[in-house]
């Protein structure tokens, strides 16, 4: 029967400890300064503050890259189109350097290539320039022929073939060059 009663009495010690514990929780807990209501909703407001401003910064972000990309988008399609026109000009600039005897026909085509040149202008376009004794820029100018000649400096223009195109920062086309020395 000892044995009994010690098991009951070790069962009594057991719950009059795990009491004494939950009655130590929760004078911790009594403790603790409880949040009050104006606390929470300012939480909640500098929690929803926070998201909102993230929000507004993601926003912003998106906005600014799709204004590079239309932009990029815009300048990508303008320089197709003005590499496919570029062979006309070439060709109008070619009919120019022609003698002709009719002088209406001549006009028309001057008339033209003014025309045209004024429509380069217009959508922002630069013509390379290229003249002889002018010097050689690898960045604008492609070298396809070299010659040796005193009077002409180091590395400098001694002809032009065709004329190079930039529109804005970006090359269209390089002007395609005889370099000398």
């Amino acid at each position: 029967m000892e044995t009994k009663d010690s098991v009951e009495q070790e069962t009594v010690q057991q719950d009059v400890e795990t009491a004494a514990a939950e009655e130590a929780k929760a004078e911790e807990v009594a403790e603790q300064p409880q949040e009050t209501a104006e606390e929470k909703l300012q939480k909640q407001l500098d929690e929803l503050n926070d998201r909102y401003m993230r929000m507004a910064a993601e926003y912003d972000n998106y906005r600014k890259r799709a204004v590079k990309e239309r932009d990029l988008i815009r300048s990508e399609a303008t320089g197709k189109a003005l590499t496919a026109l570029l062979p006309i000009y070439d060709n109008l600039e070619r009919a120019l350097a022609q003698e002709t005897a009719d002088t209406e026909y001549k006009k028309g085509v001057e008339m033209t290539a003014r025309q045209f040149d004024s429509a380069l202008e217009s959508l922002g376009v630069e013509i390379i320039t290229a003249e002889p004794g002018s010097a050689f820029d690898p960045t604008v100018h492609n070298a396809v022929m070299h010659i040796e000649d005193e009077e002409l400096g180091e590395s400098c223009i001694a002809e032009c073939f065709q004329k190079g195109f930039r529109h804005g920062d970006k090359i269209i086309r390089t002007a395609m060059v005889k370099v000398a020395n």
